[in-house]
């Protein structure tokens, strides 16, 4: 850690909130769907496309955060993005109709994923080994409380008698602490002379190498197939809960909770295991449990007529916490590919993830949520592609060993 850094307890907590400002700008807006509907006077599917836009411009932005950051500096593209995010949440509180809410909303989008995508790079900047597996945990279970509790903080905002524009006016708040706090403790981690120029044809060249990189797709694969598996409940989860567990809008708590509580218990337990045993067994360890997640489930499913809680969760909680041990470990795996790079990295393992995950969401999701059976299988299916391409890049490694040795 260089001695401008803050303390390790306090980049966490600042990074895990530059994290947080992402989910929260999805989240926090459900509990007002309806709400938006009447005051807009638009039906539900045309409020439905004010999380369909933010997605998109979200997803094609997350290509361009990590180069900006690589060639202008983390803190600055940081700094940037908040303050492009705070004005485009005063444009959706002050927004009228569905098409100015929805030029701000995309707005949004394109600055949200600055925290996530940056962060990632800036722990890698300043920690190494295990210290830099113990800070990415760290952030990552403060970060997965965002899920949960953001929902929840929008209902709030509703059930004190606020109407859905003050949700936009909360996002404003948080996103300008964090402006203060980015300004006041993170430091710069990209030294001048370690910065890579911006060029369009430069970058597209960079893309196009890291894209055909198997190393890079197997590793982002690996963990991008075994999130869907949890994102695929995530993403089924008003059909979930509301026809198949019969729990009605106030059950939803039963699936993010078990969700949200596994990821935070299980990176917990992978910045415990850092340093203390080899990464590789650490994810084998965590696709193991993921493994027995899926059987759990789909054993429970095959026995009952009528699934219920707490049973039909419990698994779920245990698969995120294997996902959770898995996720640092590829992350940097990614990151260490390109040193010189390693913002766009991060922007290129985030890119697709959200395309994998906007097919789960679009697609995989409308077609299995019909049946828990279908879901249980989907959920298998997702952790088994993923530990295949985890085994996969193990098999190129060893075999990449041993043509070092022979040479």
């Amino acid at each position: 850690m260089t001695p401008a850094s803050p303390s390790t307890r306090r980049l966490a907590l600042l990074l895990a909130g530059l994290a947080m400002f992402g989910p929260f700008s999805i989240d926090t807006i459900f509990p007002a769907f309806l709400l938006l509907g009447e005051r807009l006077q638009v039906d539900q599917v045309a409020v439905q496309q004010t999380v369909s836009v933010y997605l998109l411009f979200y997803g094609l932005m997350s290509l361009a955060h990590g180069p900006l950051s690589d060639a202008f500096g983390r803190r600055r593209v940081i700094l940037g993005g908040l303050v492009v995010f705070i004005a485009a949440s005063i444009g959706c509180a002050l927004s009228r109709d569905l098409t100015t809410l929805l030029v701000f909303r995309a707005l949004q989008g394109v600055s949200a994923g600055v925290g996530v995508i940056v962060g990632r790079a800036v722990i890698r900047d300043l920690y190494h080994g295990a210290d830099a597996q113990r800070l990415m945990s760290q952030v990552s279970m403060i970060f997965g409380v965002a899920p949960a509790i953001a929902p929840i903080i929008g209902g709030w905002i509703l059930l004190g008698g606020g109407d859905w524009p003050l949700i936009f006016w909360f996002l404003v708040s948080f996103a300008a602490l964090l402006l203060l706090a980015t300004g006041k403790w993170l430091p710069e981690t990209l030294p001048v002379e370690e910065r890579t120029p911006l060029s369009t044809g430069a970058l597209l060249r960079s893309y196009v190498r890291m894209g055909s990189n198997p190393r890079l797709l197997r590793l982002s694969a690996a963990g991008a197939f075994n999130f869907s598996g949890i994102f695929l409940y995530i993403a089924s989860a008003p059909v979930l809960v509301m026809q198949h567990l019969k729990l009605g809008e106030g059950g939803f708590a039963w699936l993010f909770i078990p969700t949200i509580g596994g990821m935070t218990v299980g990176s917990f337990l992978s910045g415990r295991m850092a340093g203390r045993m080899t990464a590789q067994r650490q994810v084998s360890i965590g696709f193991a449990l993921c493994g027995v997640s899926a059987l759990v489930n789909l054993a429970y499913v095959l026995s009952v007529s009528q699934i219920a809680v707490p049973w039909a969760v419990l698994p779920i909680f245990l698969g995120g916490v294997g996902m959770a041990l898995i996720f640092p470990i590829l992350a940097l795996a990614v990151l260490d590919m390109y040193p010189h790079q390693r913002g766009m990295a991060s922007s290129m393992q985030m890119f697709l993830q959200l395309m994998i995950n906007t097919v789960v969401a679009g697609m995989i999701s409308p077609l299995l949520s019909s049946r828990p059976l279908h879901l249980a299988l989907g959920y298998g299916g997702f952790f088994a592609i993923g530990a295949s391409f985890w085994y996969w890049e193990r098999h190129c490694e060893r075999r990449r060993a041993l043509q070092a040795e022979a040479a």
